[in-house]
């Protein structure tokens, strides 16, 4: 009787986690346009909270270290093409894209510069719930984020140096420094912290998704603060940038699925790992290394690809439910 009950109890609170998971990447696009026109409608009650950016950012990745266990990582051994593949491709194709789109819309050096940085992000932070709302492969996706991520102190500053350093000036060991502080250093720890007070973080694990769209809503809102004028004159112009971008990203993403033969629930994950990007953290690292106008990309890439996220995983998960009717 008690380990039924166990088991029920333990389902609840699965479903509730789900619930609270889904309801908060859900909103995160609503919340993400509020956060951004409030900041283009009052710039000045934003602009004294630009240092909060990098530790707002921490907080976000420590709250993603406390939602891994180390048997996430376990798929990586068992069947580590998928999860390879996929992080070559997310590490290869939106950095190419992002370079390739400045270069089609003939960009300004710190706009071309801070699409690319964009793109040389690991994956975002809302793709696990994103690719469970599209019938993913959830494990897959757990994987490939972990892992893009924990190599972003040594990629992402190698590739924005190749690539966005033919637009700016790029610190690359001074960016790899940050982003081993903002990224790598929170992730283990909330990992660690993880597995030393299992239970207690199980109690508030639900939580964590709010925590997580209340700092990056934040972190937008200062970032747009800081680009208002640029939004006025560049907005339309890197709307249309990231909205390419991104959608370049989810389109090949499937298409290295296909070309690898992973099943269509992995195909998706792919295309929702390589289009969603770590936005915030491109957004952070720009506004540091190069201008408060470079960041802008970043902060139309949070809007943008959490809305076309929530779009297509809609379509897949509608189109999964008709093939099953039938």
């Amino acid at each position: 009787m008690n380990d039924n009950s166990g088991e029920v109890r333990g389902a609840a609170d699965t479903a509730k986690i789900e619930k609270d998971s889904r309801i908060a990447v859900l909103l995160f696009p609503a919340l993400i346009l509020l956060g951004g026109l409030c900041g283009m409608l009052l710039p000045q009650a934003f602009l004294g909270f630009a240092g909060w950016i990098n530790p707002l950012l921490m907080v976000i990745m420590f709250c993603m270290g406390l939602t891994l266990t180390l048997p996430d990582f376990s798929l990586v051994v068992k069947n580590p093409l998928p999860v390879l593949g996929g992080v070559v491709a997310q590490f290869v194709v939106m950095p190419t894209m992002g370079w390739l789109v400045a270069k089609l819309l003939h960009l300004d050096p710190a706009l071309a510069a801070g699409l690319i940085l964009v793109g040389c992000a690991p994956g975002g932070t809302a793709s696990n719930v994103v690719s469970y709302l599209a019938r993913g492969n959830v494990a897959l996706s757990v994987a490939m984020t972990s892992v893009s991520t924990l190599i972003a102190p040594a990629l992402t500053p190698f590739l924005a140096l190749w690539l966005a350093g033919q637009y700016m000036p790029v610190d690359a060991g001074s960016m790899a420094v940050s982003v081993v502080q903002i990224v790598l250093i929170p992730v283990i720890l909330g990992l660690v912290l993880r597995m030393l007070l299992n239970r207690w973080v199980l109690k508030v694990t639900g939580v964590l998704p709010w925590i997580s769209v209340i700092a990056i809503t934040f972190v937008v809102t200062i970032i747009v603060a800081g680009s208002a004028q640029a939004i006025l004159t560049a907005g339309l112009l890197v709307l249309v940038a990231v909205i390419l971008h991104n959608g370049l990203g989810l389109l090949l993403g499937y298409g290295v699925g296909v070309l690898m033969r992973v099943p269509e629930d992995a195909r998706r994950t792919m295309a929702i790992e390589v289009g969603m990007q770590n936005s915030g953290l491109a957004g952070g690292l720009a506004k540091q290394y190069f201008t408060p106008e470079a960041a802008l990309p970043a902060a139309v890439f949070s809007v943008w690809h959490n809305l076309s996220g929530a779009l297509v995983a809609a379509y897949w998960r509608r189109k999964k439910a008709q093939k099953v009717e039938i």
